[in-house]
Order: structure tokens, then sequence, then C-alpha cells
């Protein structure tokens, strides 16, 4: 094939999207992805001439499998975020790179169900085979032949190992995402805005109002988790005591989300300091998860602002 390292490169994004639904992390996608284009480009003498995106598929799941075996970590069951602590976000600007185009007519465009951070971390509770096989067919697109074919089992196999992981997360189930969309509701832009708002310019009662009484706040990769505003009002009052804080708007695994920079008591610049994605139900704030600011870079954020 002309030109073999800009023909596996065209897919790279999309590669990387199927490693963090695998991995759950940001991070080790981009670990494993790079890995994965590495087999590629040194095996490329056995590629036959064939579908080189189902090819590429198989080298990086293999490559998630392998990194999997060795960490050897899955969550008996996700009761919260808390119990996923390499969980990350993806930032909604990359994803919008993965969608059907001249060069990749087959890329499927990324909707929230099979992205949102809910799904992603009810992934990690699975086996790995079912996990693949999940991805693959439920999220790609990929029918069972093709499926068994990237990984090298039977179709009945494939089909097996998919009730097995429908049935697994039928017993824990998620929020519902609501309609698969890939830009946020005017709803989702509004109560974004105002938690912005109340973020900068602290106020308990507007803040209690925009939230639901269940709200639930997880902090990966700490494990902890703040149930009912009961919970949450101290944190929310205690935040102006660390300084002054600066949100901009951003968007992550399809769901609205803040990028936070703190100002400290004597400091001239704000500093990045975390991101907080929040899911939205019934017009008011459910969740908000909170993670560091070293995936700031991924966002296209600065790492301080004046």
């Amino acid at each position: 094939m002309d030109d073999f390292p800009a023909a596996i490169h065209q897919h790279r994004r999309e590669l990387h999207v199927h490693c963090y639904r695998m991995l759950g992390s940001f991070d080790d996608a981009e670990e494993v992805v790079q890995e994965a284009l590495l087999r590629a480009w040194t095996h490329r003498d056995s590629f036959d001439g064939g579908n080189l995106r189902a090819w590429l598929y198989r080298i990086a799941t293999n490559a998630c499998l392998d990194l999997l075996r060795q960490r050897n970590r899955r969550p008996e069951q996700v009761r919260s975020f808390a119990e996923v602590p390499w969980l990350q976000p993806y930032p909604d600007r990359l994803l919008d790179q993965v969608a059907p185009s001249a060069d990749e007519p087959e890329a499927v465009v990324v909707g929230r169900e099979t992205i949102e951070l809910a799904f992603v971390a009810a992934m990690q509770a699975l086996p790995a085979q079912q996990r693949a096989v999940l991805i693959m067919r439920e999220a790609i697109g990929w029918s069972a032949a093709e499926t068994a074919a990237i990984l090298e089992t039977s179709v009945p196999a494939v089909n097996s190992a998919l009730q097995r992981a429908r049935a697994t997360l039928h017993r824990a189930p998620r929020p519902d995402s609501g309609p698969s969309r890939t830009v946020l509701s005017a709803d989702e832009r509004d109560l974004l805005d105002r938690y912005i708002a109340l973020s900068e310019r602290p106020d308990a009662d507007r803040m209690a109002a925009l939230v639901r009484d269940d709200i639930r706040v997880t902090m990966p990769p700490q494990p902890v988790c703040y149930d009912g505003w009961a919970a949450l009002a101290p944190l929310h009052a205690a935040a102006a005591e660390h300084g002054d804080w600066r949100l901009l708007p951003t968007t992550a695994n399809r769901l609205p989300a803040a990028a936070c920079y703190l100002r400290p008591p004597g400091e001239s610049a704000f500093t990045a300091f975390k991101i907080d994605v929040l899911r939205v139900e019934d017009g008011l704030i459910a969740e908000v998860t909170t993670f560091g600011p070293e995936l700031f870079p991924a966002f296209d954020l600065p790492a301080e602002l004046p």
C-alpha cells in the first residue's frame, strides 16, 4: 500500500475513542493507540490488502486486552464513579473528529449514549472480552460476523458474550442519557451558564435551586462520593475561601462541562484547577464529576488566565 503511515494515521482518532471506551482513561488510550499504530507499522507486511479499518481495530483491541491483563483492574460493579479511579473525561472537540468522510466513510459519529461517563464507567465492570464485544456491536456497529473476525473467535461466542454483557448492564442500570445527541440542548447550555455564574460568585440558595436534592458529586481518582445537596453545600460554601474563581464553558463526553481556574489570595493569575462534568436530569443538575487539571491541554484550554 502506498503511503501506509498516512493510511493508518487517518484512523487514529477513531481508534483512540475505541481504546478510551475499553480502558476508561484518556491517558491510557493515548498510550495504547500509539502502541497499536507501532504494531501496525511493524507488522505491515502481514496486512493482506483487505479491510484496513478492521485490521487496525483488531490490533488496537488486542493492545487494550494486553494492558487490561497486565493491570488486572475491574470493579465488581460501578455504584459510583469513585469506584473507577482511573476514569477520565474525553473532550468533545476531539470526538467531533470521528465522523464519516471521504477518507473514513465507515466512521461512526460518536453519540452521547456510547461515550457518556456512565457508559464508559459501566464498561469497566465487564470482563474484557465482553467489553470488547459490546463496544464493537453497539457503539461502533460491527456485525456479529465482523466482530468475530476482529476478535478471532466465532459468531456464537460473540453472541454469547454480548448477551452476558447486556445482562450485566441490565442488573446495574445507568441513568437515562436521553436522546442521542452530539451537541448540548438549550436547557443544558442554560444550566451550564448558571452553574458557572454561581461558581464564580457563590450563592448557596441559588445553587441549591439549580441541582437535584439527590445530586451526586465524585472526584476520580479520589475515593469519595458526596450524595445529596446537604453533603455538597459545605463544599460550595468553602470554595470561596480558597480564592477567586473563573470558569470557562466546555463539553466532555457529550455532556456540559466547566474548566475551573483558581486565583489564591495574593496571586495575580488564575491557574487551571479542575474540570467539572455535569449530568442534567429533568432540568436540574443531577451529577457533577470533578477531574484534575492534567487534561486541560487535551481540551485546548490554557494553563492560566490573567
